[in-house]
């Protein structure tokens, strides 16, 4: 474990009183700690396990293109782990593992309905897999033609003496649902963490969690979107304002927002949608991460970013690169 690639962090965001007033930084959160990915292009080589982690809204749609890219050709990395929402009825797995192949496997998945967690290790690393289990959880949605029912999938897994667990899901939707997402956030998170009476090394969220800009209509965060400003929004952000009222993620940590809102697209675009719907965009999509034994292990975080170029989906894909590494050992 602990290999190397080529991957470069982001630069850091700022905030706005208001936004057209001065700038004012700001990046801890009561519940959520955001953080700059390292600026170093590789993974460390003195890394004990380093995890690339995606998550992507399909929109009920696969293209094998979109699946290559999403996984990409640098793959020197231990652990892959691909949550997808709205999945279509074709197998993700299958081609997932074939556009993985021949560096990593698939170890293990999780499935409720379109809502899917894949697990990808290297080949012939078997023997350092102990104690795979997966889960679900639902809390909503009415299934539908693909079956989008709202929920969560979870794997455990002890990988080489360190347990994890990761969580993928998709929460309600709608600007005005934010104590909606709350509850479901919560209702998983007894479910599926809380209940359990093991103890994990690292928990990793991640999904279409579905929040929203707050009180900011289209036009103006268009507008400082196409001027690279849209770090001016994330001020707005519902995910981190409710971190900061203390109802959500307490103790997690996110890379900062460098990246431009990753919902609603047009489907094989990079342009937002320009439907009667007419979305104010915003960062649905996200990927968070906490230690539970930082007394013994050290994470960094080498990079956060939307896959831009994937385009057959409304909503962007995005990805993390974590590396982990025993303090003492």
């Amino acid at each position: 474990m602990g290999n190397t690639n080529s991957l470069c962090g982001r630069k850091g965001f700022y905030n706005k009183e208001t936004l057209i007033s001065s700038v004012g930084n700001n990046s801890s959160h009561d519940g959520i700690r955001t953080i700059e990915a390292v600026k170093s292009c590789s993974f460390s080589r003195k890394s004990d396990l380093c995890i690339r982690i995606i998550t992507w809204n399909m929109n009920g749609k696969v293209s094998y293109d979109d699946l290559v890219q999403l996984v990409g050709k640098d793959r020197k990395f231990d652990l892959l782990v691909v949550g997808v929402q709205e999945a279509p009825k074709t197998n993700v797995a299958q081609l997932l593992q074939t556009a993985s192949s021949p560096t990593h496997v698939l170890l293990g998945k999780a499935k409720l309905q379109s809502i899917q967690l894949l697990l990808f290790g290297p080949k012939n690393s078997q023997p350092l897999v102990k104690d795979l289990k997966a889960e679900s959880q639902s809390v909503g949605g009415c299934g539908g033609l693909i079956g989008r029912k709202k929920g969560a999938v979870a794997i455990r897994i002890n990988y080489g003496d360190i347990k994890i667990v990761f969580i993928s899901c998709h929460l309600s939707a709608h600007a005005n649902k934010v104590d909606q997402r709350n509850e479901e956030l919560r209702r998983i998170s007894n479910s599926l963490i809380s209940k359990d009476k093991s103890t994990h090394d690292l928990i990793v969220w991640l999904g279409d969690l579905n929040y929203r800009i707050q009180d900011v209509s289209n036009r103006p965060a268009r507008s400082l979107i196409q001027n690279h400003l849209q770090s001016v929004l994330v001020r707005k952000d519902q995910l981190l304002q409710e971190a900061d009222r203390g109802e959500i993620f307490k103790g997690y940590y996110e890379g900062t927002l460098g990246f431009k809102p990753t919902y609603k697209y047009n489907v094989g675009s990079s342009n937002y949608d320009t439907s009667h719907k007419v979305r104010v965009p915003a960062w649905t999509d996200r990927i968070l991460y906490k230690i539970q034994d930082t007394k013994n292990i050290q994470t960094t975080l080498y990079s956060y970013d939307s896959l831009d170029q994937v385009n057959g989906s409304d909503h962007k894909p995005v990805k993390a690169d974590l590396c982990l590494k025993w303090i003492n050992s």
